[in-house]
């Protein structure tokens, strides 16, 4: 699962065609732990696993950078690339600027999309409100992974 979660943000915005031969090997890797033969389906058992699929593992990993963004836990360079909702940039007072939201820069194509720039706070913004402002590590990757297991299992 390690091999499976390295450098997996870069994937982010990938297609599903993309990331199919992942969930491939993760499929494979459920079979081989939960000895199914091959014409089973395989999502009960990622279900009784608790492993999130590939693509809910790359807005996890997206969560989580954020998370650290957010409470001042990475180094400059990364947290500069955020601009807060809240900031001051028009004289217009938005609901928005109450929460703890992030700009998502205006791009021209789909292939920006995938920057970590857009995509980190695309992922971030889609969490609730109290999910972002939870202030310990370990129960906002609790509450995130509770989060993605019932939007992937639902």
């Amino acid at each position: 699962m390690s091999r499976l979660d390295y450098c997996n943000s870069v994937l982010a915005g990938l297609p599903q065609s993309t990331l199919q031969p992942l969930q491939r090997v993760q499929n494979a890797a459920a079979r081989l732990i939960c000895d199914v033969p091959y014409h089973e389906h395989i999502t009960a058992h990622l279900r009784e696993l608790h492993w999130l699929p590939v693509r809910s593992r790359i807005e996890y990993k997206l969560c989580l950078t954020m998370y650290d963004v957010h409470n001042g836990r990475c180094p400059s360079y990364l947290s500069d690339m955020f601009q807060p909702a809240d900031t001051p940039s028009s004289p217009l007072r938005l609901r928005s600027a109450d929460s703890s939201s992030y700009v998502k820069p205006r791009l021209r194509t789909k292939f920006g999309e995938r920057a970590f720039s857009h995509s980190g706070p695309a992922a971030w913004n889609q969490l609730l409100e109290h999910t972002r402002q939870l202030s310990s590590l370990s129960v906002f990757k609790r509450e995130l992974k509770t989060i993605l297991f019932s939007r992937s299992f639902a």
